[in-house]
């Protein structure tokens, strides 16, 4: 039986450089004093798609996402070039999502413009707060009136806005994080991120926390904070589609569901990580993490990948069980089965379907509850056993 491993086949550009580090931020981003030279690190990202061509096929690209680090750092003429690389590689059909991530402190008008010309057609800023206060405390960069301004030229010039908040902040009461989202909305993005604050090891707020400098709601306030998340975004049209991802009908993320639906993408860049099919199975990519390291990397041998595997079709069925049950829509039974060649447990699920954290969608289809997304990571744990 051939494996179905659609949806999608999805291009990933990190950008891993920042103006700052957030202190909760575990991600792959770097501060450099000095300027980075841009059309070298372009050169370079075209020299390593080249190689993940070679490696993937000819395909058709369903999404393309810039990502970081802070891609707003970035020169349009860089993007353009980055754009370009990928469609000399594989095919691009015009009008596919292309994202690209930014600051509001990193915002101006014509940089915004030189992006859209360039072909990104959708803005996933970082506001992460609506007031100046908390601002700080989450060591961004800009304040309030600066995320407005970046709002308004992005709903202005590019088709597509999603910002990023986010909650369960030191301090943060139900009515005040009501009352915070309720304005987001009314700013007109057609898709939210809302993440739940969480202490990530090795980052400086895991050590401020430890060290009981501040507190953040526990997980009773936490669950109540979510639950009026998923009321507020309802009622005002832009319901969850994944545990921390809400839009309007139509304008999910199709990158995004591109991984949660369990699709292919490549990753390019410093610590970029991609999944895709070589040779009929699926293989993980990881690319060096240090940005002069891979540049080098690139340079010398034509990638950036560091470390990698090829998946058995038991780590695959995981994987889909993990991603696939983050959304709303859940995931196709006879697809799991596929990967595992087994299907899931009739005994685990009557007992989940018994405590109310999942349920069927037809008879093809399983999704995780309300009450068993605020449990997720228990859920899938017991299902893939």
């Amino acid at each position: 039986m051939k494996l179905d491993r659609s949806p999608g086949f999805g291009v990933y550009i990190h950008w891993p450089f920042c103006a700052a580090k957030c202190p909760y931020c575990d991600f792959n981003s770097h501060v450099r004093h000095q300027p980075v030279d841009q059309e070298r690190f372009a050169r370079a990202f075209a020299r390593e798609l080249a190689t993940m061509r070679e490696r993937s096929g000819p395909r058709e690209v369903t999404s393309i996402f810039i990502g970081g680090g802070t891609p707003s750092l970035m020169k349009p003429e860089t993007v353009g070039a980055v754009l370009e690389a990928v469609a000399r590689n594989w095919t691009v059909p015009a009008g596919i999502e292309v994202t690209l991530e930014a600051n509001p402190s990193s915002v101006e008008a014509e940089r915004f413009r030189g992006y859209r010309a360039a072909g990104v057609n959708r803005v996933s800023l970082g506001v992460q707060a609506l007031n100046d206060h908390d601002l700080k405390f989450l060591g961004r960069l800009h304040n309030v009136a600066d995320a407005l301004h970046a709002i308004g030229l992005a709903r202005d010039i590019f088709p597509r806005l999603s910002f990023d908040l986010i909650y369960a902040r030191p301090g943060q009461t139900p009515d005040a994080w009501a009352a915070e989202l309720e304005e987001a909305i009314g700013y007109a993005a057609d898709h939210l991120s809302l993440y739940q604050l969480t202490i990530e090891e090795g980052t400086p707020f895991h050590a401020l926390h430890a060290a009981r400098k501040f507190v953040i709601p526990d997980d009773e306030q936490a669950a109540q904070l979510y639950a009026i998340t998923q009321q507020i975004t309802a009622a005002r049209g832009l319901p969850a589609y994944e545990i921390s991802n809400h839009a309007r009908p139509g304008a999910e993320s199709r990158h995004n569901l591109t991984y949660w639906r369990y699709g292919e993408y490549v990753g390019v860049g410093p610590g970029a990580h991609g999944r895709f099919v070589e040779k009929g199975r699926r293989v993980v990519t990881m690319a060096e993490r240090v940005p002069e390291a891979w540049l080098e990397l690139v340079e010398t041998r034509g990638h950036g990948v560091a470390d990698g595997e090829v998946l058995t079709r038991s780590e695959e069925a995981d994987e889909f069980l993990l991603m696939g049950l983050r959304l709303v829509e859940g995931i196709d039974l006879s697809r799991y089965e596929q990967y595992a060649g087994r299907p899931l447990s009739s005994q685990r699920l009557s007992i989940l379907q018994e405590e109310g954290l999942v349920e069927p969608v037809g008879n093809s289809r399983l999704r995780v509850t309300p009450s068993g997304m605020i449990v997720l990571d228990a859920v899938v744990a017991d299902l893939a056993r």
